[in-house]
């Protein structure tokens, strides 16, 4: 391989060797965050019902978040009726002594019951959060068999009603609950979003086959560059879909989220927006930078997110569909840009070649 080819292939692979590595502590945020689930759950209502006291599932439906600003306590009990959380104007607080506080930090619930785990000692409470919002893994709320529900096993073509739940709530001397629905929806067919990625993929790839310094490689370059900054838009809109997702509230969690979970996905997202701006005003080495913003686009936007196209409810806010979208987008302008890049910088070494 030539000298510039082989060394825009080594800085491709060592940006994104590096953002992989750094990238490891962003995709554990919210503990074990599912990439995507067939199993919906829906909270359809809350007991006692008081202003200021709400519920919702967040995280595609892996945590119960549940808000308390009645200015007055409200008391979760555990799989055993034991008080399990107490959420008030004081904060959140945890029933060290109550099973749930173990089982419920993992998704899966196989976190080891230490010996002071006893659901009917007097409760040991310890504080873990100030505002008045607890999330949760809740094993009610879940379906944590491997094998499906017989009925989905039956007929998985069709949705189904896998279950009634409720999370028992104590407000005072007055008992409710969160209650809700757990139902499987059938996966989407992964195959028309592949195909849809794979011919953005050549369609922008193809762009790179026209040579540069001719009219139809200028307008090439712009198109290539107009798309990835198009990738690199969806990319940011996703990564928002994702924060929201997460339950954190009000504009300023939601920030706070983007720049600490998410980061390295805005990040490349908006290394792609730029690159495709730097691409459109015909800088040097214009190609290169195509190349590189490209394959984190790949990467970040469009390997990490696969999950959404195979999942019926994917870990973003908003219609799984246009998730999907924008999982495309990012992987079709990205790989197409990578191919484009390279495929240009190929040529430009041909030509410099006495």
């Amino acid at each position: 391989m030539i000298a510039p080819l082989r060394r825009a292939a080594l800085v491709l692979a060592v940006a994104a060797t590096a953002l992989l590595t750094l990238a490891a502590p962003a995709a554990a945020h919210g503990a074990d965050a599912p990439d995507g689930t067939d199993y919906r759950a829906t909270i359809s209502g809350v007991d006692p019902d008081r202003p200021g006291l709400t519920a919702r599932m967040v995280e595609a439906g892996a945590r119960l978040e549940l808000t308390n600003d009645t200015g007055a306590e409200v008391t979760v009990l555990g799989y055993s009726g034991e008080p399990y959380l107490r959420i008030g104007p004081g904060g959140v607080y945890e029933n060290t002594r109550s099973p749930a506080s173990y089982l419920n930090r993992t998704l899966a619930g196989e976190t080891r019951l230490p010996a002071e785990a006893n659901p009917a000692a007097a409760p040991d409470w310890r504080r873990i959060d100030d505002g008045p919002t607890a999330r949760w893994h809740d094993q009610r709320t879940l379906w944590r068999e491997e094998a499906p529900p017989a009925a989905v096993a039956a007929d998985p073509d069709r949705e189904h009603r896998v279950r009634d739940w409720a999370v028992p709530l104590r407000a005072g001397d007055t008992t409710g609950a969160v209650r809700g629905t757990l139902d499987w929806v059938p996966p989407p067919d992964p195959y028309p979003w592949w195909v849809a990625a794979t011919l953005g993929f050549l369609l922008i790839g193809a762009a790179g086959l026209a040579p540069g310094g001719t009219a139809a490689g200028v307008r090439a370059l712009r198109a290539v560059g107009a798309l990835l900054a198009l990738g690199g838009a969806a990319t940011v809109a996703l990564t928002v879909a994702r924060a929201l997702d997460t339950g954190t509230p009000g504009v300023g969690g939601t920030l706070a989220e983007l720049v600490t979970g998410q980061v390295w996905t805005l990040l490349t997202g908006l290394g792609a927006l730029a690159a495709g701006g730097y691409a459109l005003a015909r800088r040097p080495a214009a190609d290169f930078v195509l190349a590189l913003a490209g394959a984190c686009l790949t990467l970040f936007a469009g390997a990490t997110n696969l999950a959404a196209l195979s999942r019926a409810i994917p870990p973003a806010a908003g219609p799984a569909v246009l998730v999907r979208v924008l999982v495309v987008v990012g992987l079709a302008t990205g790989a197409g840009a990578v191919a484009a890049g390279l495929l240009r910088l190929r040529t430009a070494a041909r030509a410099a070649r006495p």
